[in-house]
C-alpha cells in the first residue's frame, strides 16, 4: 500500500489545502493528514477543532485519514509507513524553505520522498495566516476555506 503524508498546522484548513490534498488522492492508496503540534507556537484553534474541520472536508474519501503528531515530519512520517510526503507550493520562496527541508529530510531518512505540488493560482494568495489575521480582526473567511470549516467557524464565533 502506497501511503504518503500531508502535513501542515491547517490552522485553519483553506481552500489550497483541499485543492492540494484532492489533487494527490489520486497518487496514493492512503493519505494522511498529519496536523503537526508545535509547543512553540500558539494554534488559533484547538487541534480538537483542526481536526474536526479537516474530517468534516473530508468526510467521503475513505483514503484521507486524518491524525494529529509531534515531532519530526519525517519521523511521522516513517512511523506510520508514508514512503513520501506531500508538500504544496504557492511562491518561489515556498519552493526554496520546501527544498531546503526535503534534502534535511532525505539526509534523515532517504526512502521517504518529498512530492511538491504546485497550487493552482487562484489559490496561491490564500494561506492559513491570513485567513487567521481575517477573523481576528471580525471579517468573514467564508471564501477562503471550505464549507465545512467554514460551518464550524462560523459556530465557534458566532457569524
Amino acid at each position: 500500500m502506497k501511503t504518503a503524508l500531508f502535513p501542515g498546522s491547517f490552522d485553519p484548513i483553506t481552500k489550497a489545502h483541499v485543492d492540494i490534498l484532492k489533487r494527490s488522492i489520486d497518487l496514493f492508496d492512503k493519505v494522511v493528514v498529519g496536523i503537526g503540534l508545535n509547543s512553540t507556537k500558539q494554534a488559533f484553534f484547538d487541534v480538537e477543532i483542526r481536526k474536526k474541520m479537516l474530517e468534516a472536508v473530508f468526510a467521503s474519501d475513505p483514503k484521507v485519514k486524518v491524525v494529529a503528531y509531534e515531532g519530526l515530519t519525517v519521523e511521522f512520517c516513517k512511523n506510520i509507513g508514508a514512503t513520501h510526503m506531500i508538500r504544496g507550493i504557492r511562491t518561489v520562496s515556498d519552493f526554496e524553505y520546501e527544498k531546503a527541508i526535503a534534502q534535511m529530510n532525505h539526509a534523515l531518512i532517504p526512502e521517504i520522498e518529498s512530492i511538491f505540488i504546485v497550487s493552482k493560482p487562484g489559490y496561491s494568495s490564500i494561506s492559513s495566516t491570513i485567513v487567521r489575521d481575517i477573523l481576528r480582526n471580525k471579517g468573514n473567511v467564508a471564501q477562503f476555506i471550505p464549507k465545512e470549516a467554514w460551518a464550524i467557524i462560523s459556530a465557534l464565533h458566532g457569524q
